[in-house]
């Protein structure tokens, strides 16, 4: 077996591994602290993905003012769908919740091909036909820089979590919300600032996926399944779980696509969560511990 192809595989893996992880926490983060499924996660992937190529190609933005821009945009809009729509939707109307966020996919879908068509779109930026080599090993630089800037995402949420006041809020509520209450905690603001967070690392995904993939309405389709397979895999509202099943699921994908046939990629997935459910019904990392 060639050691730098196998090295290629990895890093691929590895790079698609913390895109998946960005759309899965944001996924993970919004069920732990309101027991929401949100159905229209990967629309608002989309969005971000479709604002990048605005921002880029019509308004001629630069790579990194849109990566600054993007997820701030969709922060917004996350506090709109909150407020609009989520708040006080938490756990008691939980069919109504799925329901609702399914309708908003299909209005965000369906809106996308109204506006723009069907017909894919592709951002070009200075860093395009760069790359980094190592030996023989070739990374692409968008990818490079996908991963960087997931991997600054991922640094930035865990001290938000773990080194603020809000953040421990934030997982107080996810554990016991009746008692968060009781010491004084707000849940509505607290639940508002998960939604805002989930639907702007979509857009950190939406922003650093654009220049990479073909942007085009139903792109998100796919990747908010995955994101649900992963967050079930790594335990359902256990943040990390959910990053480290996505990363491991990144690898797999990479590993199956570069020794056989792809077709299997997109089941391997899938099959994988059925495996994990039928041995660990918990999942790898179990739901004990929320967000």
């Amino acid at each position: 077996m060639d050691s730098a192809y196998l090295i290629q595989l990895l890093i691929n893996g590895l790079v698609i591994g913390v895109i998946y992880a960005l759309l899965a926490t944001g996924l993970s983060l919004v069920f732990g602290v309101l027991e929401i499924v949100n159905f229209a996660h990967g629309e608002f992937y989309m969005l971000g993905a479709m604002v990048t190529y605005f921002l880029m190609s019509t308004m001629h933005l630069g790579y990194w003012p849109a990566i600054i821009v993007v997820p701030v945009v969709m922060a917004c809009i996350g506090f709109i769908f909150f407020e609009a729509l989520l708040a006080g939707m938490r756990g008691k109307n939980f069919e109504r919740s799925i329901l609702l966020t399914l309708g908003v996919s299909m209005v965000l879908q369906n809106g996308a091909l109204y506006l723009w068509t069907a017909t894919p779109r592709m951002v070009t930026t200075v860093y395009t036909y760069q790359s980094l080599t190592f030996g023989e090993v070739r990374i692409p630089m968008l990818r490079a820089l996908a991963f960087c800037i997931a991997a600054v995402a991922f640094a930035a949420l865990y001290f938000v979590l773990y080194r603020t006041r809000r953040g421990k809020a934030m997982r107080g509520v996810a554990q016991n919300r009746e008692a968060a209450l009781m010491v004084g905690i707000n849940p509505h603001a607290v639940s508002r600032l998960a939604v805002v967070i989930g639907i702007g690392l979509t857009g950190v995904a939406g922003a650093a996926l654009a220049p990479i993939y073909t942007i085009h309405p139903v792109m998100g389709f796919a990747f908010v399944f995955k994101a649900f397979a992963i967050i079930i895999i790594g335990g359902l509202g256990n943040i990390t779980g959910a990053a480290l099943a996505a990363i491991l699921i990144g690898v797999l994908e990479s590993l199956v696509g570069g020794f056989f046939q792809l077709a299997l990629v997109d089941a391997l997935v899938f099959v994988f969560m059925i495996t994990i459910l039928l041995v660990k019904p918990e999942g790898l990392f179990g739901r004990g511990v929320r967000v």
